[in-house]
């Protein structure tokens, strides 16, 4: 089954969307592990720069598997279409 590219994107942002929450809960935890102070709005622009990257990344990664997956289906059809016109000829 084919998806859509517009699916693909909803799909990306959704399931960066939740990545976003656990980032910024992430980043209020570890952050101070490591001496890095930030306050709630660095936090929230930091997980917003990651988060626009993350979106971008998983739906040029859906794309490709996308048209990895058509590629695959049309070189299979072209072989089994060759196979057909080599095979013995019918009357």
């Amino acid at each position: 089954m084919k998806q859509s590219r517009f699916m693909s994107l909803a799909e990306s942002i959704a399931n960066v969307a939740v990545g976003y929450l656990l980032a910024l809960a992430t980043q209020v935890i570890v952050f101070p592990l490591f001496g890095i102070k930030a306050s709630l709005p660095e936090n929230l622009a930091i997980g917003a720069a990651f988060t626009g990257v993350s979106v971008l990344r998983s739906y040029i990664m859906r794309r490709l598997f996308e048209a990895w997956r058509v590629r695959r289906e049309r070189f299979a059809l072209t072989r089994h279409s060759d196979h057909e016109m080599i095979g013995p000829a019918r009357s």
